[in-house]
């Protein structure tokens, strides 16, 4: 067997190699959205996971690098039921992912929804799942594992100009948040994960970005966001929106296998609409006494938005940017833009 996905727990789900040769470890998920292939294999929050797509095509569109949602791939293998599409197993390869083709990805999913998302090889050469197992059940869990320094930014810099100034935390941040930001007329900065809430303080509003892995080992990120709330106006999304509610007492938990794709119906409970939105997540915060989530997954219930009014902040736990993903979300970019454009006149 030259080319196989083995789960921790021991099964094994054989295919096809399309993509680099060797051997990849990471946490076995899956994402549910139809399209925008090439946008999930460059999001930093898949930093450190084997992407399982549960769309029995992938790559039947090419590839484009205006589509990368950062400069470089970051999921560490690729499970598809069928690739198709020369350019899509080639630009794999060039980036030097590991991929599969003719896996029974439906059995996978059903596996992973009953077991939990489990940490994986992905071995695509001359190696039998036998060699592998040892050193799978070696590498770290996800849980406890602190990735923003992995992918954030080491220096901060400009990306628009704009007429109000909008720092971005930058724990794995997407493009899509900052053509978002750009398009509602912000001049956009984005820092690296550890700067300081002084220096945060001096912008007119603070976006924190979202990323990959657990929040809770990321205490100094909390600290610095604890610090830096009441003095500029917050925006949290995904792990910002965690590491907010880690700042504020609550808590976070690791969800069984994630909420991952471009179709996660959300309530917004002010208005009683629902929201179809995009997802990346294996973490989610726990309901707390006196803090009642302003969305909820119509899924599993769990905690979608937070609203801080006292401390001029506010966050949600989907992307409303929506890259990729449906656009029911992504006025709240805007009207945080504009709230933030009247406090700062």
């Amino acid at each position: 067997m030259s080319a196989f996905l083995l789960l921790e727990d021991g099964e094994v789900f054989p295919g096809e190699s399309v993509g680099a040769r060797g051997l990849a470890f990471g946490e076995a998920v899956f994402t549910t959205a139809m399209a925008g292939y090439q946008e999930v294999v460059t999001d930093p929050s898949y930093c450190g996971q084997v992407v399982c797509f549960t769309a029995p095509m992938v790559g039947n569109y090419g590839v484009d690098e205006r589509r990368s949602e950062s400069p470089r791939p970051h999921a560490a293998g690729v499970v598809m039921r069928e690739a198709r599409g020369p350019e899509w197993t080639a630009w794999l390869r060039e980036h030097g992912i590991p991929a599969l083709t003719g896996v029974d990805t439906r059995s996978l999913v059903l596996h992973l929804r009953e077991r939990g998302a489990m940490r994986a090889a992905l071995a695509a050469g001359a190696l039998e799942p036998e060699d592998v197992l040892c050193a799978l059940r070696a590498q770290p869990p996800m849980a406890g594992a602190a990735l923003a320094s992995r992918v954030s930014t080491r220096e901060p810099y400009a990306v628009c100009e704009g007429d109000v100034r909008i720092a971005v935390v930058d724990y794995g941040v997407k493009r899509s948040v900052l053509r978002r930001l750009a398009g509602a007329g912000a001049a956009v900065t984005v820092l690296p994960h550890d700067a300081d809430a002084g220096t945060l303080a001096g912008f007119d509003g603070v976006v924190l970005s979202n990323g990959p892995g657990d929040p809770r080992p990321l205490l100094g990120e909390v600290a610095t966001v604890r610090d830096l709330l009441g003095r500029v106006p917050v925006l949290g999304i995904c792990l910002g929106h965690q590491l907010l509610a880690l700042a504020t007492g609550l808590e976070t938990f690791k969800l069984p296998f994630g909420h991952r794709g471009a179709n996660h119906p959300v309530l917004e409970r002010a208005s009683g609409r629902v929201l179809v939105t995009s997802q990346n997540h294996g973490f989610a915060v726990a309901p707390g006494e006196g803090r009642e989530a302003t969305h909820e997954s119509l899924y599993d219930g769990t905690v979608e938005g937070l609203a801080y009014p006292e401390l001029r902040a506010r966050s949600v736990q989907f992307h409303p940017e929506a890259g990729p993903g449906p656009h029911d979300a992504r006025a709240l970019v805007d009207a945080w833009v504009e709230e933030v454009r009247r406090a700062a006149a």
